[in-house]
């Protein structure tokens, strides 16, 4: 994050202000062919000062947030991220909101949805923003290679970096592309949305950010396309954590991070004695549990993310996606994959 960061998350307290703050200042996880996501100053909030205005009036009356986020405050992590994005894009004096969630058919047939469509105050021409937050986890072991985006899981196991950017550009994005998706924009988009373009040409974005946890105590390489400066967290089997927490500062407090929350980190009134955190984690894990994604706040303004899995954690791994024309069998609980046949993609 920007190194403002820390300073103007400090001054925001509503936390859907304080999650809009964190959007706007975190880096994607990766870096694709694809354009990135909008940049500040095409939000038109490129300047600390004027961002520090734009943040302190909404926290002053964060009514209108609250409206468009809705009952996803909530819900799935996943559209509580994109009602934020709506809003910003919405609310943001360099761009303005045409469309969200705009279905793509041909004929009776659902071919995708475009997650946000919107334009720069003095562009007309639309821009398709596909958007996703995601945590993964590293596999020291795992299919594919050390550096390979299959080896970073989400927490239940049920996707992967590689399949989410595989499914994002092989699809999502590519809806542009098709002459449903133009005909669709032009029919729902007016007039005065679009001006007059001599040829509609939309131009398609991702913003992924997120964080990316490595194993404790366990070497294992950022994955490719990893942007420099990407969001970095730590993640151990619960076994491990008496050996872990031997190792913190003894002012260390932590706090339970529960979603849809997991975007800005707790303000410091939340964080907790870490013993009392550790009681409410120890009655988690005394029974087959999911895994947890804590902070722990160690003085000086100094935060860590942390995931706590069970010991039998991964329970699944999910089949990479065709790669370099390789296909790959199902990889095994422990994290192992064996090649099944070197098919070429026709």
């Amino acid at each position: 994050m920007l190194p403002s960061s820390a300073a103007l998350l400090t001054r925001c307290h509503h936390p859907l202000v304080r999650d809009l703050a964190w959007l706007v200042l975190a880096p994607d996880l990766i870096t694709t062919p694809c354009q990135g996501r909008p940049t500040r100053k095409a939000l038109g909030l490129e300047d600390d000062h004027f961002l520090a205005t734009f943040l302190a009036e909404l926290d002053k009356a964060p009514q209108a947030l609250e409206r468009r986020v809705g009952n996803t405050n909530h819900g799935r992590m996943g559209h509580y991220h994109e009602r934020i994005w709506q809003f910003l894009l919405d609310a943001a004096p360099g761009t303005r909101l045409l469309a969200h969630n705009l279905r793509i058919h041909e004929g009776k047939r659902t071919l995708g949805e475009l997650d946000l469509i919107y334009r720069l105050r003095d562009d007309p021409m639309p821009i398709h923003l596909e958007v996703a937050i995601k945590y993964y986890l590293g596999l020291p072991e795992g299919p594919g290679e050390p550096s390979g985006q299959a080896r970073w899981i989400g927490p239940g196991g049920v996707d992967s970096l590689a399949t989410k950017r595989e499914h994002l550009h092989r699809h999502q994005l590519r809806l542009t592309e098709r002459e449903e998706t133009r005909v669709t924009l032009q029919r729902h988009l007016h007039p005065r949305d679009l001006g007059p373009l001599p040829e509609l040409v939309i131009r398609p974005q991702l913003a992924m950010p997120g964080v990316l946890f490595y194993p404790w105590q366990q070497n294992l390489p950022p994955p490719r396309e990893a942007t420099t400066g990407h969001l970095q967290g730590q993640w151990l089997r619960w076994s491990d954590w008496q050996a872990f927490r031997q190792r913190l500062p003894r002012e260390t407090r932590g706090a339970w991070l529960a979603k849809p929350h997991w975007l800005a980190l707790p303000r410091e009134d939340a964080f907790i004695a870490l013993e009392k955190l550790e009681a409410r984690l120890e009655h988690h894990f005394a029974d087959p549990a999911s895994p947890v994604q804590v902070a722990l706040a160690q003085g000086r303004g100094k935060r860590m993310r942390l995931f706590l899995v069970a010991d039998d954690w991964p329970r699944q791994i999910p089949l990479p996606p065709v790669a370099d024309g390789i296909w790959y069998e199902k990889s095994t609980s422990d994290g192992q994959s064996r090649q099944e046949s070197a098919k070429k993609r026709k």
